[in-house]
């Protein structure tokens, strides 16, 4: 899976996400390797802010976020840690393709990735919160 975020997209992530995301891609490393490594990529080209200083219309763990994507179709989404996913109450993991792509990511920003099975899919967030 490779994403692909526009030159001008910032991606925002307070410290102490920052710091669980981490582990939580590493310790990931073995069990889902494509999916901690973007996770780590995406870290990385974080600007990392004080938990106060991040916007209130950028994804973060818990939040809820409405997105379109490329087949037209708009999801909401609360974005969670593993542990707490669930489909059926619309909980998704940061350790899936789409939760790890968007993190980070303020509305209106959209992101294109390359998933599992091969197929670019592309998202435009269009609420947080």
């Amino acid at each position: 899976m490779a994403t692909t975020r526009t030159r001008s997209t910032t991606l925002i992530v307070s410290n102490a996400e920052y710091e669980r995301l981490t582990d939580l891609a590493n310790a990931s490393m073995e069990r889902l390797p494509e999916v901690a490594q973007e996770l780590l990529d995406e870290l990385e080209r974080a600007q990392i802010v004080d938990d106060k200083e991040v916007p209130k219309d950028v994804v973060r763990m818990g939040t809820t976020v409405t997105f379109k994507s490329d087949d037209g179709n708009t999801r909401t989404l609360k974005l969670v840690y593993p542990a707490d996913e669930s489909l059926d109450q619309h909980r998704i993991s940061v350790m899936t393709p789409v939760g790890a792509a968007l993190i980070g990511l303020g509305t209106g920003q959209s992101i294109s990735w390359t998933a599992r099975d091969g197929k670019h899919h592309r998202l435009t967030v269009t609420k947080v919160g």
